[in-house]
């Protein structure tokens, strides 16, 4: 019986297939979709986060996950050398990547996006600004001294995919306006916990590497400034600047988010330039195009076609096509590994009662899910009382509440941090890890019925 597909379009006049192109196109479209999609990410992610703790908790597997952990990896560039286990390379190098992107978002995002309006963005920020220092407030309560305090930043983040992930299953229920917010409430986060990390999770600094880090990004800023919109270019000197800092005792990361900010956001050509050139290439490639001619056997059209593609690359900035190429190598293959190399926690079902009164994993988990309803509601409460911020449009404020609690999944950022925290103490980034996942779950259970049960009523 044949399959009908509504969305399926008319063969245009012109168009070329291979023999087997028309099948594999109608396999591969809705794939493409599905990445494109915000929720396939957090499916993935998901699916490391179980795969991993799978391993770990395995008594055939287990050995192996944790020799995988700790497998040497070594680089040598003449007399430059550096020698990690495979779980720092994806903590310290992949992760530079990731936040690369995170600083090309808010980059993009305090330009021309959510945050670029302060009228738009009070709320988002003052919203973003509860929901890191209730949260920390939290944990500090619970451990209030010694090595365990340093956990206090663990539940301050919220991981962006899952959150936004979870919001977009119910767009049927919620307004665009509350996701757009949610993103923004997020992004804002995310630089939140970036000067966090920055300024408290440094380790003893090599002055001399850090000066040299500082002439690294005066040479990005630089080749901004002269208006090289080559990315090539920044890409090379973020990564000389990523060993700088690596060698410096700054997180290494932290480069990723400052060769993010000078890349350039501005774009070759303006728009009505782009469109004069694109009608005048159009006219050319029709004045030299033949019947039963094509581009391998027409030298004519294929400079037409070059000088088009140059027009098109010229009118997007080098940060909208930086953001654009890593955006889903980050999402689909970095932010998994990183799941699956961090999330590996044990878990021993006769000890969970003593897990579950430790006060790093309460601080963590109460953090997530209490702290960060508690300071983005009150938060947002406060400036709407004060007139200092507006609600989304077509929002309410019962809305906002379980965004709150949405906004708890803390998880990537926060078992980041967690590392960076509780670095040779193994017994408390187990608890923080622990807290973060059941945090996390617990938050995303509970904001999502309350969304959904929002959505079926106006109040």
């Amino acid at each position: 019986m044949a399959i009908s597909n509504k969305n399926q379009q008319p063969e245009e006049a012109g168009v070329i297939y291979a023999p087997w192109e028309k099948t594999f196109s109608r396999v591969l479209s809705p794939i493409e979709e599905f990445i494109h999609h915000q929720t396939a990410s957090s499916i993935l992610l998901m699916l490391a986060t179980t795969l991993a703790l799978f391993l770990a908790n395995s008594s055939a597997f287990s050995e192996w996950y944790q020799h995988l952990l700790h497998v040497p990896l070594s680089f040598t560039l003449s007399d430059l050398s550096i020698s990690m286990s495979l779980h720092h390379w994806v903590n310290d190098a992949l992760m530079a990547i990731f936040f690369f992107v995170v600083g090309m978002e808010l980059k993009r995002e305090i330009m021309v996006g959510e945050l670029s309006d302060i009228r738009q963005a009070s709320l988002p920020i003052i919203a973003a600004i509860g929901g890191m220092v209730v949260p920390a407030l939290i944990y500090a309560t619970f451990n209030p001294n010694g090595d365990a305090n340093q956990g206090w930043g663990v539940p301050m983040a919220t991981d962006i995919a899952f959150a936004v992930g979870a919001l977009v299953l119910l767009a049927k229920r919620v307004p665009k306006s509350l996701v757009a917010f949610l993103i923004a409430l997020a992004i804002a986060d995310d630089l939140g916990a970036v000067l966090v990390i920055a300024l408290f999770y440094t380790e003893q600094i090599a002055m001399n590497w850090l000066i040299i880090s500082a002439l690294l990004v005066t040479l990005l800023l630089l080749l901004n400034f002269s208006g090289v919109r080559k990315t090539i270019p920044y890409l090379i000197v973020a990564m000389i600047l990523w060993y700088a800092m690596l060698q410096s005792g700054v997180h290494a990361t932290l480069a990723g988010v400052l060769g993010a900010f000078t890349v350039p956001t501005r774009s070759k050509y303006d728009p009505a330039l782009f469109l004069t050139r694109i009608k005048d290439q159009i006219t050319n490639f029709a004045s030299h195009q033949k019947a039963g001619t094509n581009l391998m056997t027409n030298d004519k059209l294929h400079s037409v076609i070059e000088n088009i593609e140059d027009s098109v690359m010229g009118v997007q900035s080098p940060l909208q096509r930086l953001e654009e190429a890593w955006h889903i190598p980050v999402a689909f293959l970095i932010i998994p590994i990183f799941a699956f190399f961090n999330a590996g926690i044990t878990v021993q079902l006769d000890s969970l009662g003593e897990t579950f009164s430790h006060p790093v994993m309460l601080g963590v988990m109460l953090g997530l899910v209490i702290g960060k309803f508690v300071g983005i509601t009150g938060a947002c409460w406060l400036a709407l009382k004060l007139k200092i911020g507006r609600l989304p449009t077509g929002a309410r404020f019962s809305q906002i509440a379980a965004v709150s609690v949405l906004a708890g999944i803390g998880f990537t950022m926060s078992i980041f941090i967690a590392e960076l925290a509780f670095k040779g103490h193994a017994d408390y980034l187990l608890m923080a890890k622990t807290g973060v996942i059941f945090g996390s779950l617990i938050a995303a259970t509970l904001g999502f019925c309350w969304l959904w049960i929002l959505g079926q009523s106006k109040t």
